[in-house]
């Protein structure tokens, strides 16, 4: 077996968050992102001091000098106040100049999730934790919420497709977070109320081991407010064992567990019981129940405007969010109604000579068994391509198996090279050793050409799906819109000839 090593970037004198003078500043590093703004916002509303830096220009950036909050683009030392708190992503290496800063200068420096802790203590935190899924059901919550006049705030790590963003600042209760577990920061948070979608071993470059792994949601299940509720899915293996283990630790006081899923229910307080699943293109409906101390609280049919049985399931879990926070479930249902999805997750990108382009998110073998099933409904007469990008080095290796198993079901597969992210390369792994282990589809390395492969393999009336959790949506897109790269080097070339 080839050395998986922790590649993580996170910063090596990260330090706790804890209270601090009303007069204390704040540096966000990377401050126009989606999440980092909000945080700037919540800061600044708290009446601290705030001010930030980001790489580019972007459209977040007026509003919070519009918020009366100092923004400056590019990354320069000599921007980071003496005394400030200096906040910080994962992504941000040791060598940034700002961060390189912070720490000469010995400045303490959170990461955002310590930093979005520390601004929601009077906020309901509905953090939506698990392997897959999270994105989905905290874009669902978010968006009913705000389609019932709740008003919330939420930093999520994809685009709910019809608000055009995955962050805003509310003025109600409600917070909704994408707690994210890939490198421990989820473990940041202190929730009012936990979802948690499934346990399913991922990112084990970071975590190490499968043990190691569902430990770690223990750990999240114990970050809970007193007084709080666990919303649980009844359906997945991980998430049955962790309720045995929350279930034998409870005691007078305990968190409340809110079951959901189509199964036996967990043992707990309340149970979402989803059944009748009705699965069509573009939608599914089911019936849901839910009890609570074994009354029945409602009885109705759920109606979603998009496809596939794990999305049903992923409204059960908003379902259990909502009742934790007493809201009213007619309403919050009729609202999950309207809900179109969030981008790259199965959203149509455009058509091209009569074949249908779509992207998703999609990079481990479960969640991607559910995507294709999705993708076949939509499909319909026509064939189902797809175009691959595996998303890490470990993750390739270690799930090699599953990607030929679920691969197996398309009618046309294009794997290009694996998309590193955090991590370095692992000799002799890459996008190649899907395609031999399956046994047939084809690799081509580049991302660009391996996306033309596929289009070009397409018929009109095919549904052709680019696939990962990398850059080959921009692969998706380009070829929408016409653009027939050969190459990265090629697409970047155009890039820069347009600017």
């Amino acid at each position: 077996m080839p050395e998986i090593k922790d590649s993580s970037t996170n910063l090596s004198n990260v330090t706790q968050a804890h209270e601090v003078p009303s007069d204390q500043e704040f540096y966000l590093i990377g401050i126009g992102g989606a999440g980092m703004s909000v945080l700037a916002l919540l800061l600044h509303d708290l009446g601290y001091h705030v001010s930030g830096s980001d790489q580019v220009q972007a459209d977040t950036l007026g509003q919070l000098r519009e918020a009366g909050i100092t923004v400056f683009v590019g990354h320069r030392e000599e921007q980071v106040p003496a005394n400030a708190i200096v906040v910080v992503t994962s992504a941000v290496h040791e060598d940034n100049p700002e961060a390189a800063r912070a720490q000469a200068l010995g400045l303490e420096i959170w990461h955002r999730s310590q930093a979005l802790d520390f601004c929601t203590r009077s906020h309901d935190l509905v953090a939506v934790a698990g392997a897959h899924g999270k994105t989905s059901t905290s874009s669902m919550i978010a968006h009913a919420l705000l389609k019932i006049g709740a008003d919330p705030s939420f930093a999520i790590g994809g685009v709910i497709a019809e608000l055009g963003t995955g962050a805003r600042l509310g003025s109600g209760s409600a917070f909704v977070i994408e707690a994210d577990e890939s490198d421990g920061s989820f473990l940041n948070y202190s929730p009012a109320v936990e979802v948690i979608t499934n346990i399913e071993p991922d990112h084990l470059d970071h975590w190490g081991s499968a043990a190691a792994f569902e430990q770690a949601f223990v750990d999240f299940t114990g970050r809970l407010r007193e007084g709080g509720a666990l919303v649980l899915c009844a359906d997945d293996a991980g998430v049955k064992r962790l309720a045995a283990q929350v279930s034998a630790q409870r005691g007078e006081g305990g968190p409340r567990v809110i079951s959901y899923g189509f199964g036996v229910p967990l043992a707990g307080d309340v149970v979402v019981q989803l059944s009748e699943p009705e699965l069509g293109p573009g939608q599914g409906h089911c019936q849901v129940s839910v009890t609570d101390a074994g009354q029945q609280v409602f009885h109705g049919q759920l109606k979603l405007r998009i496809g596939g049985q794990h999305m049903l399931l992923n409204a059960g879990g908003a379902l259990g969010a909502a009742y934790a926070l007493g809201v009213d479930l007619p309403q919050f249902i009729a609202a999950l109604g309207t809900f179109s999805g969030a981008s790259r997750r199965m959203q149509r990108v455009g058509e091209r000579d009569g074949v249908r382009i779509y992207d998703d998110y999609g990079h481990h073998p479960t969640e991607i068994a559910a995507t294709l099933q999705a993708a076949r409904d939509l499909a319909g007469s026509g064939r189902l391509l797809v175009c691959f990008q595996p998303h890490l080095y470990s993750r390739t290796y270690h799930n090699v198996e599953a990607f030929a198993r679920v691969f197996a079901a398309v009618d046309d597969l294009t794997v290009c090279s694996v998309y590193a992210a955090r991590e370095a390369p692992i000799p002799g792994v890459n996008g190649n050793i899907i395609t031999e282990r399956l046994g047939q589809g084809t690799y081509v390395a580049d991302m660009y050409a391996a996306g033309l492969r596929a289009f070009h393999a397409a018929r009109p009336g095919d549904l052709l799906l680019f696939l990962g959790a990398g850059s080959i949506t921009h692969v998706g897109h380009a070829i929408a819109a016409g653009h027939d790269y050969a190459s990265v080097e090629q697409a970047a070339q155009a890039k820069e000839s347009k600017a």
